[in-house]
């Protein structure tokens, strides 16, 4: 044989063997995505869902949840929102598919979708699933369930955590902490009263709005006891008599008519942040921009804290 056949044979036989190794690797990573592939959650219901592969087509009846999803960087799954999702840009320019409460079943049916995330108190959830769509029901409404809310669904669309969940939630955090340092330190033991709702409902200490108020240094007159969001007796908030009001009505009723009201001493001495439609969708959302809230609370503190 001769010599250059020889290293031609040779030659053959490193490519043949190359090649081998390289299709081994290529069949055990391939079988390994295959298995990374099928994820587990358990929603807010405690039902829990697999999902063989990342969903696609995604309908969210929830605004704080279409923001998550736009927080992972996966906007573009999105196909249609509910009637309130106004963030991002890209969100605000889908199809509309109703409320969360009532959400048009025809709209979202003709949408597609392989998800549909909703509240765990949206009424057709049963009537989705019943026509055989994956429904996932979360509602966040402390700052670990909405860290749980980042998790779980970064677990569902196959993101990365160090590229979704865990990258956004430190700038959540880091972004609370920005404003509680950027407080004077008069504003330390506040007491504030923030109304989510007229009823008056309030954000307790139990909430993700309370807790964003216990890290800027402030005290929340409505106790953990009552639940994260109670309906009061405006006669409470009378005899707590808060230092500073918070007004997050979406709706911008006029909130200090209630009766006894013109008591107050933060009314008197107009120590009430009435916060207006953009600011009151971010402040009422437990989802990525809670950073942007806790600006907008540590503002109306540093204004209005006696």
């Amino acid at each position: 044989m001769s010599e250059s056949h020889w290293r031609k044979r040779t030659i053959s036989a490193q490519v043949a063997k190359a090649v081998a190794r390289a299709l081994t690797i290529a069949a055990l990573c391939g079988a390994a995505v295959t298995s990374a592939q099928a994820v587990q959650i358990t929603d807010d219901r405690g039902k829990t869902i697999e999902f063989k592969t990342a969903p696609q087509r995604i309908v969210s009846l929830l605004p704080s949840l279409t923001e998550t999803v736009c927080a992972l960087q996966q906007c573009e799954r999105l196909v249609g929102v509910d009637r309130y999702s106004n963030w991002p840009e890209f969100a605000e320019k889908l199809p509309k598919v109703g409320g969360g409460i009532d959400p048009n079943i025809e709209a979202v049916v003709a949408l597609k979708p392989d998800l549909i995330l909703m509240s765990t108190s949206a009424r057709a959830r049963d009537r989705f699933e019943a026509l055989g769509y994956t429904v996932v029901a979360l509602e966040p409404r402390r700052l670990t369930d909405a860290e749980r809310v980042l998790n779980t669904l970064g677990d569902i669309l196959h993101v990365p955590p160090e590229q979704g969940a865990k990258r956004a939630w430190r700038e959540i955090e880091a972004g609370v902490e920005a404003a509680r340092q950027s407080l004077p330190a008069r504003v330390k033991g506040t007491r504030v009263y923030f109304e989510v709702s007229r009823g008056p409902y309030a954000a307790g200490e139990k909430s993700f709005m309370g807790e964003i108020l216990k890290r800027l240094g402030a005290r929340n007159v409505v106790p953990e006891a009552l639940g994260p969001f109670p309906r009061l007796n405006p006669e409470f908030i009378v005899r707590a008599n808060p230092d500073v009001i918070m007004i997050g009505n979406r709706s911008m009723q006029d909130a200090v008519n209630y009766p006894g009201w013109h008591t107050l001493k933060a009314v008197r001495e107009k120590r009430v942040c009435a916060f207006d439609v953009a600011e009151s969708d971010v402040l009422v959302r437990p989802g990525p921009r809670m950073a942007e809230a806790a600006r907008i609370m540590a503002r109306c503190l540093s204004e209005k804290a006696p």
